[in-house]
């Protein structure tokens, strides 16, 4: 009895000294993105929340940074013309670029996850837009804030036959086309990540859901408002993250524009600009939040 007793304490021991070595070097692993972590994120999170409620100028010894209190938000809300009419205009931006850009991908992931022939080389080929074009062409195509520069996009374009005649009939509906083909532009390429996560979901659901929605004689509507959608959620809500992150990021955000310039300013616009960046962080993360909720089963909303 005695040797059983004791085989039976050294156990769980053996265990829990096991479970410790495995933790350690899962620890041992994550160190290096943990440093990185603590470095280049936490930090300088805490940083720019001390920042936003300061002023911060350039003398010849270096910066001197005086505390405000609230001054800044203060100053941001109710003095500043630029913050609000920009923030306005990125929601404006965001929330049906966001709806179109998830919908499209998950239109277009169905169709090439139901497409047998040539499948890998469409999914290459809608892919190819993120490859292509980068940043400063999509910031060329996309950039239509005064009317001089839209004309000269019609003269970079006077080369397509299409619309040489278009716009010698009316230039007015030269200016709607080339409107429309950015609008397509920026859709395809912020797209392509999306397709990829849509039909990496699409796959892993499990073909008998599907053999069985066919035996209770369901059509294909309602396989995909019963079946599909629902299971397909999660990486809606991902995929949703993703494109705010993107749009949040993107060359021709007016916030991120605002934000940049006030990093520039030398004269105390350090302070400024940790004020606007907290203030459209905590505006991006209420959208991401307002997504959440609307990606949740009814169960989760009950409780």
């Amino acid at each position: 009895m005695g040797t059983k007793q004791l085989e039976k304490t050294l156990k769980p021991k053996k265990m829990k000294s096991f479970k410790q070595r495995q933790n350690k070097r899962g620890y041992l692993f994550m160190l290096p993105w943990i440093i990185g972590f603590i470095v280049f994120t936490a930090i300088p999170f805490i940083f720019t929340i001390v920042l936003s409620f300061t002023e911060v100028k350039q003398t010849v010894v270096g910066f001197e940074i005086k505390f405000i209190g609230l001054d800044n938000y203060v100053m941001t809300f109710f003095e500043n013309v630029d913050f609000t009419p920009a923030m306005l205009a990125f929601l404006r931006m965001v929330i049906p670029y966001t709806f179109v850009i998830v919908i499209v991908a998950f239109i277009l992931a169905y169709l090439l996850n139901h497409i047998t022939f040539l499948k890998g080389a469409l999914r290459t080929i809608y892919f190819l837009p993120v490859i292509i074009l980068s940043g400063p062409v999509m910031y060329q195509l996309v950039d239509s804030t005064t009317k001089a520069n839209q004309l000269a996009q019609i003269g970079e374009y006077n080369n397509i036959f299409i619309l040489q005649m278009i716009s010698a009939y009316s230039r007015s509906a030269a200016e709607v086309l080339i409107g429309i083909f950015r609008e397509l532009s920026i859709i395809l390429w912020f797209t392509g990540i999306p397709i990829i996560l849509f039909i990496n979901g699409l796959q892993k659901i499990n073909p008998n859901l599907y053999e069985a929605a066919q035996i209770d004689s369901a059509n294909a509507w309602q396989t995909l408002w019963k079946i599909t959608i629902p299971i397909i959620k999660p990486i809606a809500l991902v995929v949703t993250i993703f494109t705010i992150a993107q749009l949040g990021t993107f060359s021709t955000n007016p916030v991120y524009t605002l934000i940049k310039t006030a990093m520039e300013n030398t004269s105390g616009g350090l302070g400024i600009a940790a004020t606007y960046a907290w203030i459209y962080s905590f505006t991006v993360l209420l959208i991401i939040g307002l997504a959440f909720l609307m990606f949740r089963d009814k169960k989760e909303r009950r409780h």
